[in-house]
């Protein structure tokens, strides 16, 4: 059907001008139709909004609740929500990250390590022992509170502490003994 033109007629033409007879309707070509589309586009589409929102729904689903489906947002195992900094300047803070942009990162209850270094001299060719202390944030001379509003340019990286980690195990004391 689509190889057959169709015409229709001219009325109104002067068709004795045109060397035919007058009253006989004159035809013109019309160009042919475009055939329709089989809707191949519109399944295609449809095909692609419904994966769309099985994947919103699935991923959903794994982020607030139990069902972990997609492996999103959820913690390892161990996970303690404490979490280590680690700044362009050598310094590591140990915290819980309250708040995190592309700018900043606000970490909260925070400690970081400190070097004592034992004060006898040591006999030369012996290495001088180091002892780690972690400080509470917050005992300074100066009383910062404890919060600290990081630039993100300054960190290098930050690092989930396992519940088995020395850190958090010192934490923990620490934190007991204060509530006594």
């Amino acid at each position: 059907m689509s190889d057959i033109k169709r015409t229709m007629p001219m009325g109104g033409m002067n068709m004795g001008d045109q060397g035919m007879e007058q009253g006989q309707p004159q035809y013109m070509a019309q160009p042919p139709m475009m055939p329709k589309k089989s809707g191949m586009t519109s399944k295609i589409v449809a095909v692609i909004v419904v994966i769309v929102v099985i994947l919103i729904g699935l991923f959903l689903v794994s982020k607030y609740t139990s069902w972990n489906i997609l492996n999103v947002n959820k913690e390892a195992a161990g996970a303690t929500g404490w979490q280590a900094v680690f700044l362009t300047n050598g310094q590591v803070y140990f915290g819980k990250v309250a708040k995190e942009n592309n700018d900043t990162i606000v970490l909260e209850d925070i400690y970081y390590l400190q070097v004592a270094q034992s004060p006898q001299p040591t006999p030369e060719g012996q290495q001088s022992e180091q002892n780690l202390s972690l400080v509470k944030l917050g005992n300074e001379l100066h009383g910062p509170k404890d919060a600290m509003k990081i630039n993100m340019a300054q960190v290098l990286f930050t690092e989930e502490l396992k519940a088995d980690s020395k850190v958090v195990d010192a934490i923990v004391r620490y934190k007991e003994d204060q509530a006594l």
